[in-house]
């Protein structure tokens, strides 16, 4: 009944005189090009926009709210849930969020995987946008090129976590496990192939005359837009806004490391296309100078924090205080210090940002999540006005929006 109420002065304005040529439609929620459960309402004079109102909630889970009655390291695994294409960027923004609030140093080993976990990830979430984007404007080639190298990176995740889509792959403290042996070299393969894959992948779409009729002068965001509408990540560096958190605020190694931001001031579909490909190569810019990092760390994996991080499992297995206190921090939770914290990170989407109000219980009293895609879906009411119902699939597919980290 609620959203009856909320949509029926949409609903009120509308003209239903048959002697015009308008007509409102559905798209959605069960629409392909929709990439999840988003219903749009659109109201239309033939075949042009004049309204859009999103409508989502078909997915809700109530996952802040879990958060709430979970103690704090399982909590993480759901974590996964939200933007599934990138698991551990949730992984990490939640921890990270949690050990700013207990106050925690993680050994820099871990920040080592930690970052190259982040990347790889990036990569990952990256090539998934492209061949599905791809796919809904009708390149059906580049799908299938895009998917076989995102196998290739999958696997890489697989041997370090076991896992292919749902990592769970950081810890509050650190990492579950060291770099198995071999991955580095796997790693420098695939990162060897990568500059070519990517020029691949431009050579098909850069100057391919149906995919520049579809992109350019679509979906236009101006600066002023992206800012007033709360846009981050590649949505807002594509109208000409130069802002990337692991420079503005660096987090683990990034203040280190040696990469470029890069952005555009085409603002539409086609520049912020072509960040994509700009930011695969600086994450294997970036992955490159962390296999050189990683060999001069040494071996510790988890921060020594006993009144909130068990100990090592040899530890666990031979000493009865180690065992007890391993006990409780599975069975009762670790107990933070009352007060709040905010950790913003760069996920592949953009701005994902963890708030926790804690109350000194092993429960968070409040946790939020700032998820990228819900800001760039709030803007589909204003971008799509004026523009044809063909270029409302390119739109969607273009800001890379996961229903996952919307409906929470």
């Amino acid at each position: 009944m609620q959203q009856v109420n909320r949509l029926k002065p949409f609903f009120e304005n509308l003209n239903f005189d048959r002697d015009d040529n308008r007509m409102v439609v559905n798209f959605g929620p069960q629409h392909p090009s929709a990439h999840g459960q988003l219903r749009l309402i659109l109201e239309l004079d033939g075949e042009q926009v004049k309204k859009a109102i999103p409508d989502i909630g078909y997915l809700h889970r109530g996952m802040e709210k879990m958060a709430e009655n979970m103690i704090y390291n399982e909590f993480l695994p759901t974590t996964d849930r939200m933007d599934y294409i990138a698991a551990t960027s949730n992984n990490y923004g939640y921890a990270l969020a949690v050990e700013r609030l207990i106050g925690l140093e993680v050994p820099r080993r871990a920040k080592v995987i930690r970052t190259m976990l982040l990347e790889l990830n990036r990569i990952i979430s990256h090539l998934f946008w492209l061949a599905t984007h791809a796919l809904d404007v009708g390149a059906m080639t580049v799908f299938l090129y895009c998917f076989r190298e995102r196998e290739f990176a999958m696997d890489l995740m697989e041997d370090y976590c076991g896992a292919r889509l749902t990592h769970s792959s950081i810890r509050i403290g650190g990492v579950p496990l060291d770099l198995p042996n071999g991955w580095l070299d796997k790693l420098s393969v695939y990162l060897s192939q990568m500059h070519k894959n990517i020029a691949d992948y431009e050579g098909l779409l850069d100057q391919n005359r149906i995919w520049k009729m579809r992109l350019e002068d679509v979906g236009i965001i101006s600066k002023e837009d992206a800012i007033s509408w709360g846009c981050s990540g590649i949505v807002l560096r594509g109208s000409g806004v130069q802002w990337d958190i692991r420079k503005e605020e660096p987090y683990e190694l990034y203040d280190e490391l040696d990469f470029d931001v890069p952005y555009s001031d085409r603002c539409d579909s086609y520049g912020r296309y072509k960040l994509y490909m700009e930011e695969m190569r600086q994450s294997v810019r970036i992955l490159r100078q962390l296999i050189d990092m990683y060999q001069d760390t040494e071996p510790q994996i988890m921060a020594h924090a006993p009144q909130y991080i068990s100990a090592p499992k040899e530890q666990i297995m031979t000493q009865n205080y180690s065992l007890m206190q391993h006990f409780v921090l599975v069975t009762q939770g670790m107990r933070p210090p009352k007060g709040e914290v905010y950790a913003a990170t760069e996920s592949p989407k953009g701005e994902l940002g963890f708030y926790i109000n804690s109350g000194g219980e092993p429960y968070p009293y409040r946790l939020k999540v700032r998820a990228p895609s819900f800001w760039h879906t709030s803007i589909l009411q204003e971008l799509l006005v004026g523009h044809y119902i063909a270029d409302v699939t390119a739109i969607i597919g273009n800001l890379n929006i996961v229903f996952g980290e919307i409906d929470r």
